[in-house]
């Protein structure tokens, strides 16, 4: 006769029920962690910049808040950047959009308001009003290499790369390009 092997209990594929304070405990965890890496992300990558006074508007606007980031950022024409000049206020950071280049040459026609970059008239679609508020301008104007021209889109009530306190705007001194503004919350939208 054999002898049989007694079978062994059948193991019950029973889960652990989590408990309040387990779940109390992943939700604290979870939120420390997205916590952390907000921190991270703002001091490291992006910073929140407010929009002081009109001269870009109706692209920015009294108030607003932008996302700013100069994570592999190289200016080009276009872009909307912050930065600070201490010839013109040096706790001041300015935003503005920049219009040309290193290499590039910017001309002002302030009878027909238009700007031209190397000869070619800009398509301005972004701007308040065309540009007749000449400043201390005096053009053509060639922007040295390693430096930007920067206008405000509310260009006749602007502080710029027209006035000599501003001038051409060193790469170096560009605290980031503006990509989102942020608040108010019903006017999120990203910036062109």
């Amino acid at each position: 006769m054999r002898k049989m092997k007694p079978e062994k209990p059948a193991v019950k594929d029973e889960k652990k029920k989590p408990t309040l304070r387990s779940e109390i405990y992943d939700w604290v965890q979870s939120m420390i962690t997205a916590l952390m890496i907000c921190v991270v992300v703002l001091l490291f990558f992006v910073r929140v910049i407010d929009v002081n006074g009109s001269s870009m508007n109706p692209t920015l606007f009294d108030g607003n808040k932008m996302l700013v980031s100069d994570l592999f950022y190289k200016p080009k024409a276009g872009d909307v950047v912050i930065f600070k000049k201490s010839e013109y206020d040096p706790d001041k950071a300015l935003v503005k959009r920049v219009v040309a280049v290193g290499g590039q040459t910017v001309n002002i026609d302030f009878e027909t308001g238009i700007v031209y970059v190397d000869g070619e008239p800009l398509e301005e679609d972004y701007t308040a009003d065309l540009t007749f508020n000449k400043l201390d301008f005096m053009g053509p104007w060639r922007v040295p290499e390693g430096s930007v021209f920067v206008m405000g889109d509310n260009r006749n009530a602007s502080t710029d790369s027209r006035d000599k306190r501003i001038g051409n705007v060193d790469e170096r001194l560009i605290v980031g390009r503006a990509y989102l503004v942020i608040y108010p919350v019903g006017e999120l939208r990203w910036i062109r």
